[in-house]
């Protein structure tokens, strides 16, 4: 209890009298704000504060599907952890519609009441944690808008229970409580009779045209205007034609309207004949629909190629390629009957039938289109079209400018079978029991989706699951098909019209729907399989993106069992493809890169799944980097630099490296025909690659861009530089930087591997390259290029690291990146173990959920007790009077700065998270003895100095 009253002191001290003073503490007031730019949100510190709490209260005017769809996961592991919660909100100017009101009936550990008080307006969120209260108060309703995209104004303050502000709170929200109705059926029933539905959608959104939209004239088709992104597109379409290339690529999430720009572009174009190739039937009636509606004209001048039709005559011809690619049907034209010809779905080009038609024709301009370009069988889609992306958009960005459907993702636990969880392994029985069919059922329901009648897809692993769950679901009284690859296009068209016209809940499939099928109106996709394949899971997530009048978002529901492949599923969702460990758990963790309204939510267990699956799988095997390097040099043309990488959002530069001492040796692996370097360049490039590449200080980075430049540079010169970029030039970092470049900090057989020769020397105030060095750099164009590529990476990768300070806050270090950036002399990471005090400083290194294997002799009891304090043990067979233990008991005295760094297990590899510097709380410290053993050990606990980031703090703690 001293503890937080202690902190709250604090807080108040830095939030209402003097911001300077105090330590920085996670109770300091604070304002809540949506802000893109550094990705913080109001609807993060709501779940932050939602996660932690023992009871909540909100009160709120208004509430919308999407809003509540936000929260309804952690509500659901609150409801877990057997946590009730309470909702004060109102009928105010009828904006909460009958359906909300369903939802939150349907959420089981939620107290709803309706207040009938005139004008209710209030937004206010009351967290009860252990030792204090939380309040969030400010313009926000509990709506995705607000909580994550409008510009809001919220204070959050944290309170004492005593406290008389929290006292007013609670007591106005119990004042109110007591005289408000309670949510019931029949209240909703009575409700729904008297509402008044208000539009509150922007019809001018929808990307897709209605249905019922029909174009009488060109002139009425001229009318129809592009979208933000269909004008870039269109303009970097005629500079590809203007440069005189005859093919461009179009890279596009689903849903973004990719036949629409394509219509734009042939009526920018005018063609005499115009082709548009297609993979299914299904897909050619809705293209042929869309293109006359852009550009108008009569019925003739539209034609169909296909089965029984053979309208070859018309000027716009809609053709699939099964039909087309036949050879008595494509010698009916001649190779110059049409001047512009479209492919659509065009990563599906490095088939024979598309080779046969595109070598055929020669067409004044061929365009292709496709939302994954990537492919598994390294075929080259970009050479295919000469290397020209005339546009890119992928879901991140179509998101960000509203071009698709908000999406909610719930990644949710699987069922459990005789108390084993459901894997890639688990026979077809197992699938469609009773139990599952009901865990199935459960998850649905309680996620939902928006607006009245549900229309959704289920994706199963393979087709007798589907067949029998679609029976076992229609028992229930779902009214549910499954479609396969085995029926035919007409019995998959009269399904699909089922579903949209609410004559079907769901059709259940494995993978006919991943791509090519346009059901606008989907508003749940649910994930019966696991993830095999990020591409894949971005074209079965995309079925429910395109935007549609009868929905405000759609609900995206993965059932995530014991499955390798889970740490995909990160991958996936935040398009971050460095196949870097640290990046994905982050990705995990904090999902604030989703952008707009949507939102990516985790059952608390099905998260588990997923750090499991990242920590269990070997990410950086020779075949995944082989593939990801012919994937990028497919899509440049070329052999990638290392640079490519980075720029390209492909694996991280440091992962190859991590496997590879240098990037040289990974080519020359790869069987690439690279110029050769000696084995004293080797060393040289393997030394920048594994010390500097990762970025994390500037100033080595720095000194050597400058002696790429110029050769040589006084230390002054150096010195102003990095003053103006407010790097840290105090003269101890100035001598590691010195001995980190002349080799003198490594260990002699470290040193030997990185050429057995300084790369930088330090003479008469200045600093210059290694004569040797230097004779590679003059003499050795491929070298020159390595090391320059080394430099840009890191100078892009120091970007996330605060020069100022020599550790930044929250990132991860291993213990010789201690030793060099404390300014130690010498690299003693292999004689650190847990802490070792040395130059002012002590660094301490725990493993927080340690291997029994370990043994006793090491069982510490190391743990947060909060995200504040941090209890800790000494090496054992030490006491009060061991030396080491009076340095870190004494530090404050002696100006010994404790810097902590926490891993969670053994699984991370050898970094651990920088939580910044520690002070050991003087009460606290005790002599006593090793849990299971006598072995004497001290006790003592640490006061963090920087609080512990929330998503952080319970991803070390959780087991």
């Amino acid at each position: 209890m001293d503890n937080i009253l202690t902190n709250l002191q604090e807080s108040i001290y830095k939030g209402f009298i003097d911001h300077s003073q105090g330590r920085s503490s996670k109770h300091k007031p604070k304002l809540l704000v949506n802000n893109p730019n550094t990705k913080e949100t109001i609807l993060s510190a709501v779940q932050e504060e939602l996660s932690q709490c023992e009871d909540f209260f909100f009160s709120v005017a208004f509430i919308t599907e999407s809003g509540l769809a936000t929260l309804k996961s952690i509500l659901w592991d609150l409801h877990q952890r057997k946590v009730r919660g309470r909702i004060l909100t109102s009928t105010f100017l009828q904006f909460n519609q009958p359906k909300v009101f369903k939802d939150l009936l349907k959420i089981p550990n939620l107290d709803v009441r309706l207040t009938n008080l005139k004008g209710f307006h209030s937004k206010g969120y009351i967290f009860k944690h252990s030792t204090h209260f939380s309040l969030i108060v400010g313009s926000s309703n509990l709506t995705a808008q607000a909580l994550k995209a409008n510009y809001e104004w919220n204070v959050k303050l944290d309170s004492h229970e005593n406290g008389e502000i929290i006292r007013h709170f609670t007591q106005q929200f119990e004042d109110v409580w007591g005289d408000a109705i309670p949510l019931s059926l029949p209240w909703i029933t009575e409700y729904e009779r008297i509402f008044k539905s208000e539009q509150f959608r922007n019809k001018d959104s929808i990307v897709e045209m209605p249905l019922d939209y029909r174009i009488n004239s060109i002139e009425d088709a001229l009318s129809i205007k592009p979208n933000k992104m269909q004008e870039a597109a269109l303009e970097n379409i005629e500079a590809v034609r203007v440069a005189g290339n005859k093919k461009a690529l179009i890279v596009s999430a689903t849903g973004t309207g990719k036949t629409f720009l394509s219509a734009f572009d042939v009526r920018r174009f005018t063609p005499k004949k115009m082709l548009f190739i297609v993979h299914r039937e299904q897909i050619l009636h809705k293209a042929k629909e869309d293109y006359q509606r852009i550009l108008g004209g009569p019925d003739k001048d539209f034609g169909i190629l296909s089965g029984n039709k053979k309208e070859t005559n018309a000027r716009y011809l809609f053709s699939t390629i099964q039909t087309l690619s036949k050879e008595d049907v494509l010698l009916t034209f001649t190779p110059e009957d049409f001047d512009y010809i479209l492919i659509d779905e065009v990563h599906k080009a490095g088939a024979n039938t598309y080779l046969k038609v595109m070598d055929y024709f020669q067409p004044t301009f061929m365009m292709g289109m496709t939302a994954t370009p990537e492919r598994t069988d390294d075929f080259n889609i970009y050479e295919l079209f000469d290397y020209n992306i005339a546009y890119e958009i992928r879901l991140q960005e179509a998101l960000e400018e509203d071009m698709l459907c908000p999406f909610h993702y719930f990644g949710v636990t699987e069922y459990e079978y005789e108390g084993k969880m459901i894997d890639e392994t688990a026979a077809l029985s197992k699938l469609i029991t009773e139990e599952r069919v009901q865990h199935i059922l459960e998850k649905i329901n309680y996620y939902g989706h928006s607006g009245d009648h549900v229309r959704g897809l289920m994706f199963c692993s393979r087709k007798e699951e589907a067949v029998k769950l679609s029976a076992a679901l229609n028992e229930h009284r779902l009214r549910t098909v499954a479609l396969l690859g085995n029926h035919s296009p007409d019995e998959r068209l009269r399904r699909v019209n089922e579903l949209e016209n609410g004559g079907l809940d769901y059709i259940i499939t494995v993978d006919i729907f991943n791509e090519g099928v346009d059901i606008p109106s989907i508003n749940q996709v649910v994930m019966l399989r696991q993830t095999q394949s990020s591409i894949i899971f971005i074209q079965q997530l995309g079925r429910g993106l395109r935007k549609h009048n009868s929905k405000e978002f759609v609900t995206i529901i993965d059932f995530i069992g014991n499955y390798k492949n889970n740490y995909l599923i990160p991958v996936a969702l935040s398009g971050d493809r460095s196949q870097n460990k640290d990046s994905i758990r982050k990705n995990t963790k904090d999902t604030c890169y989703i952008k707009g309204v949507s939102s990516i939510n985790f059952e608390e267990i099905a998260k588990k799944q997923i750090f499991k699956s990242i920590s269990d799988s070997k990410l950086t095997s020779m075949r995944i980097l082989r593939e990801a390097y012919i994937e990028l040099k497919n899509r440049l043309g070329r052999v990638p630099s290392l640079l490519d990488f980075y720029t390209n959002n492909s694996i991280d530069p440091t992962v190859i490296i991590a496997e590879h001492k240098n990037y040289y040796q990974f080519l020359v692996k790869l069987k690439e025909e690279v110029p050769m370097l000696t084995s004293y360049e080797q060393g040289v490039l393997t030394m920048l690659s594994q010390e500097i590449l990762n970025g994390k200080r500037k100033h080595e980075i720095s000194l050597l861009q400058v002696l790429l430049k110029e050769g040589m540079v006084e230390e002054s010169t150096l010195l102003k530089r990095w003053k103006d970029s407010d790097y840290l030039t105090d003269k101890n970092t100035l001598l590691s930087v010195q001995r980190v470049l002349d080799l003198s900090f490594y260990t002699s057989a470290t040193i030997k591997k990185y050429g057995d020769k300084p790369i930088v020397e330090y003479e008469m105030n200045r600093y210059k390259w290694n004569r040797h060095v230097m004779e590679s750099l003059q003499n050795n164009p491929h070298f020159n290029e390595q090391i320059k590529n080394i430099l840009q990476v890191a100078e892009h990768k120091s970007k996330q690291y605060d020069s100022s300070t020599p550790l930044t806050l929250h990132q991860k270090y291993s213990r010789k990146d201690a030793c060099k950036l404390l300014n130690w002399l010498n690299d003693e990471s292999s004689t650190m173990y847990g802490y070792k005090a040395k130059h002012g400083t002590c660094p301490i290194f725990v493993t927080y959920h340690k291997q029994e294997e370990e043994g006793s002799s090491i069982n510490y009891g190391d743990a947060f007790l909060s995200q504040d304090i941090f209890q800790w043990y000494t090496r054992s067979n030490r006491t009060l009077q061991s030396d080491e233990v009076k340095k870190i008991i004494n530090s404050e005295d002696d100006n010994l700065a404790l810097h902590l760094f926490v891993k969670k297990d053994n699984a991370e590899g050898t970094d651990f998270y920088y939580l910044g510097e520690v002070t050991p709380d003087r009460t606290t410290i005790e002599q006593t003895t090793m849990p299971g053993n006598d072995l004497p050990v001290v006790r003592m606990q640490f006061k963090l100095k920087e609080t512990v980031e929330t998503s952080l703090y319970h991803y070390l703690i959780e087991e």
